[in-house]
C-alpha cells in the first residue's frame, strides 16, 4: 500500500515538473505575472513616504553642538559687582535678574552683607567692550570681570540704557576673545539655541533649547521690548550672558525668566542682537542712547474701547493725554485722537508706536496719520528728544519701569 502511494506521489511530481518546464519554455510570461502579483501584495497600495532604513523617527542623529559652544564660550565672562567696593563674599550671591523681575523674597541675614551681584557678560569687541544687563551693574562701586581663560580685571561702565536693560562695560586687556554677531532676520521659531553663562556661580555652563517665539512684548520688564523667547535653561547668574545659534554666533543677551519657584521653567527672554548692537554703538559714540519722543500718553485701541467710544477704527493707539507744550501738543494732537501711522508705517498698538517714534532722530519731522471723531487727519510733528526715565528705587522691590508711551 505504501509502495503504491509513493509511486503515485513520484508520478505526480514528475508530471508537475514537466508542466512547469513546458510553461517556462512556451509561455514564460505566465510565471512573470505570478511573480508580479506576489510583489504587489508586499508593496503599499498608495505611495507613502517612509523614513529610510536605519533612521529613527526623529531623523538622523543630531550633530554635536560642541563647536558652537567652543567658539562662543571664551567671549562670555563672569561679572561680579558690589556697591561698597568689596567683592561678593559668596559667588552664589542672588542674581539680580530675579530681584528685578519678581522681587526679593529672601529676607534673611544675607541682607546684612555688602550688596553684591553676580551675572555674566559678552565680549563683543577686541577693544575691550562688553555687553551685559544694566541691572547686573546698577549702582555698583566696583565691577570685576573673570574671563574663561582665568584672567580677571576690573571694568569701567561706559554707559547704560535702563529702557532696554543694557549696559556697556570696558576692560583694558589684550588678546581678548570676541563673539561674532548673528543676524536676527535669519532667525526663526524652532531654531536651536545655546544659553551660556555662570548660573548659581558654579562656573561657565551651556544649556540648549530652541527659539520659542520672537518679538515678545507687553511683558512689563522693559520700556522697549522685542524679546527672543527660549526654553534654553536660564538660571541665576545667566543675566547678561549670551544666547547663540548653532554656529556660535550671538543672537541675544539673556535678560529675564518667568518662574514661580526661582528656577528655570523653560520660559526665558533675551534682548535681540539687533537691539543690543544699536544700543552699543550709540553708547560708544555719545555715551548714551538718544531716542525720539512726542510727549503723549497712549492706550491700545481694543474692541471694547472702540465699541464704547463708537469708533470705526479697530487698531492703533488712542491718545489718553498730551504733555503741555510737548511736540505732540505743538503739532495739534489732542486727547481722544487715534494714531494710525507714522511716516506711512502702521501703528498696531502702543508698543509699535513707541518703537516707531523712538527710531526717529530728534529734531526731524514726522508725518502722523490719525483719526479724530471718525475723520482722518495728517499732522507734521517735530520729534523731540526722549527724556531719561525716572531714577528707580535702589531697593529690591523689583518694580516695573514707567512708560510714557512716546
Amino acid at each position: 500500500m505504501l509502495r503504491r502511494f509513493w509511486l503515485f506521489f513520484a508520478q505526480a511530481v514528475t508530471v508537475l515538473l514537466a508542466l512547469m518546464f513546458i510553461i517556462a519554455t512556451l509561455k514564460p510570461q505566465w510565471l512573470q505575472r505570478q511573480g508580479q502579483f506576489g510583489k504587489q501584495l508586499a508593496e503599499p497600495i498608495v505611495a507613502l513616504r517612509e523614513v529610510a532604513p536605519g533612521i529613527g523617527s526623529s531623523g538622523p542623529a543630531q550633530a554635536s553642538y560642541a563647536d558652537a559652544a567652543q567658539k562662543a564660550s571664551p567671549a562670555v565672562v563672569n561679572v561680579f559687582s558690589s556697591k561698597d567696593g568689596s567683592l561678593p563674599p559668596d559667588p552664589r550671591a542672588k542674581d539680580p535678574l530675579f530681584r528685578y523681575f519678581f522681587g526679593n523674597k529672601n529676607n534673611n541675614k544675607q541682607q546684612e552683607q555688602p550688596a553684591a551681584n553676580l551675572g555674566s557678560g559678552v565680549i563683543v569687541s577686541s577693544e575691550g567692550y562688553i555687553l551685559t544687563n544694566q541691572h547686573v551693574v546698577d549702582g555698583a562701586d566696583q565691577i570685576e570681570i573673570a574671563l574663561a581663560d582665568g584672567r580677571t580685571t576690573t571694568a569701567k561702565v561706559i554707559g547704560v540704557d535702563p529702557e532696554t536693560d543694557l549696559a556697556v562695560l570696558k576692560v583694558n586687556l589684550t588678546n581678548l576673545p570676541t563673539i561674532t554677531l548673528g543676524r536676527m532676520d535669519q532667525t526663526r521659531v524652532g531654531d536651536v539655541v545655546l544659553a551660556i553663562g555662570n548660573p548659581f556661580g558654579v562656573g561657565q555652563t551651556v544649556t540648549m533649547g530652541i527659539v520659542s517665539a520672537l518679538g515678545r512684548n507687553h511683558l512689563g520688564i522693559n520700556t522697549f521690548e522685542n524679546f527672543i523667547q527660549t526654553d534654553a535653561a536660564i538660571n541665576p547668574g545667566n543675566s547678561g550672558g549670551a544666547l547663540v545659534d548653532v554656529n556660535g554666533n550671538l543672537l541675544g543677551i539673556n535678560t529675564a525668566i518667568y518662574s514661580r519657584s526661582g528656577g528655570s521653567l523653560g520660559i526665558g527672554f533675551a534682548i535681540p542682537v539687533s537691539t543690543a548692537r544699536s544700543v552699543l554703538e550709540s553708547i560708544i559714540t555719545t555715551g548714551s542712547v538718544t531716542r525720539g519722543w512726542i510727549g503723549v500718553e497712549p492706550q491700545d485701541v481694543t474692541p471694547e474701547i472702540a465699541e464704547s467710544f463708537g469708533l470705526e477704527q479697530k487698531s492703533g493707539a488712542i491718545v489718553a493725554g498730551v504733555l503741555k507744550n510737548g511736540p505732540a501738543d505743538r503739532a495739534g494732537i489732542k486727547p481722544g485722537d487715534i494714531l494710525v501711522s507714522v511716516d506711512g508705517q502702521d501703528i498696531t498698538d502702543t508698543t509699535r508706536l513707541l518703537n516707531l517714534i523712538a527710531q526717529i532722530k530728534p529734531g526731524s519731522s514726522a508725518k502722523i496719520h490719525l483719526v479724530r471723531k471718525n475723520r482722518e487727519l495728517d499732522l507734521d510733528v517735530m520729534i523731540g528728544k526722549r527724556p531719561p526715565p525716572p531714577k528707580q528705587p535702589t531697593d529690591d522691590s523689583g518694580g516695573d519701569q514707567d512708560d510714557d508711551g512716546g
